[in-house]
């Protein structure tokens, strides 16, 4: 089904068309103009409601390529079109590039839900990628900056950092309680920071060790998103928290931070790749990847971005086998020869083990023990 591009939001005209029994949706631009990425409506409660009952395909065209289906389509011609959109994505060689931009704040709603699902189930699958040299990932964080007249404001003295360079949004969109912007740009921050130092010790891929935990382990909503925690997160992956410490720097210097300066410039987009102005963001060899954010859809993308022939074995298999649980026992808790340490396809879980019946509980992380009866351990 074709429509036209009115005043009604692209995700309420892609529903409607969805519930009169269309197969897929092209929505024609009404006016010249270069294309732009369909965000979710966050202001209209109602269409955020329905949007992820969406499960037909939709695409915005241009409007000289809408005219010309109107036009065919009025003349009676027979008008077959092919939505795929992994024929878009370059394939020059033999490694894919991939950059996801994200976000530490995990209370920001839908979308920072989606996110950490996709972390979640896909983290496994990207650790194999990466370690055979198949991919060169790359994570990114959006800051904006705080115009000079109001530096001294306070929404920019609790959402900024290094003097109002670096920001983000209030997380409640509340400045009396909870979290501030400045705070989470900080854990930004030391994600970057623990990327660049895995990526210099030769392992970029613990990056997705370090985020999943911190999801797990630090939400804002137990009030636990922070540093202490955060550090608690690296020491049990094994990696250098001073040198993550040394790369953060002071939050409160009066200078650029080379790291989010970069994360700035590398904002603006140029050619076919486009200025990222929203998250998520996938971004695949150089283009900005337009479907689902699940782990199923985004591996049919980086697989369609190798130069033919070139696919790796997990290109064309269902299974992966993986043991995280090998080295440093995946950074889960053990005693002796117990381990919470699990290894999934989705990467390895810390879940507190059953043993002989019984079953251990605690964090799985930190502790686990076994409940007692007596003054004796059940087993």
């Amino acid at each position: 089904m074709e429509v036209d591009s009115t005043d009604c939001y692209f995700a309420t005209k892609v529903w409607f068309a969805q519930q009169a029994g269309a197969a897929a949706v092209l929505v024609a631009d009404n006016k010249q103009e270069m294309l732009v990425t369909m965000d979710s409506p966050e202001e209209d409660p109602v269409a955020s409601q329905f949007i992820q009952n969406i499960t037909i395909p939709s695409a915005l065209i241009t409007k000289d390529f809408g005219d010309s289906l109107k036009k065919a389509l009025s003349n009676k011609e027979m008008v077959s079109i092919k939505i795929d959109w992994r024929e878009s994505l370059p394939h020059p060689d033999k490694r894919v590039e991939y950059e996801f931009w994200t976000n530490s704040n995990d209370e920001c709603g839908p979308k920072c839900e989606a996110q950490v699902e996709f972390v979640r189930n896909y983290k496994g699958v990207a650790q194999i990628l990466e370690q055979g040299g198949y991919t060169q990932f790359t994570p990114h964080y959006i800051t904006w900056y705080c115009p000079q007249a109001f530096i001294e404001s306070k929404q920019c003295k609790s959402q900024c950092i290094n003097n109002g360079r670096y920001c983000a949004p209030d997380p409640e969109q509340d400045f009396s309680v909870g979290y501030d912007g400045k705070e989470v740009v900080i854990e930004n921050l030391r994600q970057l920071c623990v990327f660049k130092v895995t990526s210099d010790s030769g392992k970029p891929w613990k990056w997705w060790d370090f985020v999943t935990d911190f999801q797990i382990r630090c939400p804002m909503k137990e009030k636990k998103y922070g540093p202490e925690c955060a550090e608690e997160v690296i020491k049990s992956l094994s990696i250098d928290v001073g040198a993550v410490q040394k790369c953060m720097g002071d939050p409160n210097a009066d200078e650029d931070h080379p790291i989010l300066k970069h994360e700035q410039d590398a904002q603006v987009g140029e050619g076919d790749r486009g200025d990222v102005t929203i998250l998520p963001t996938l971004i695949i060899n150089n283009r900005q990847y337009r479907g689902k954010l699940d782990k199923s859809a985004v591996m049919k993308a980086i697989c369609s971005g190798f130069e033919e022939t070139s696919d790796p074995p997990v290109c064309l298999s269902d299974t992966l086998q993986t043991n995280e649980c090998l080295q440093n026992n995946g950074g889960c808790w053990s005693s002796g020869e117990l381990t919470a340490c699990q290894d999934t396809f989705r990467g390895r879980v810390c879940q507190c083990p059953l043993v002989k019946g019984v079953q251990f509980d605690g964090d799985g992380y930190t502790h686990c023990e076994g409940r007692k009866q007596s003054g004796k351990l059940e087993f």
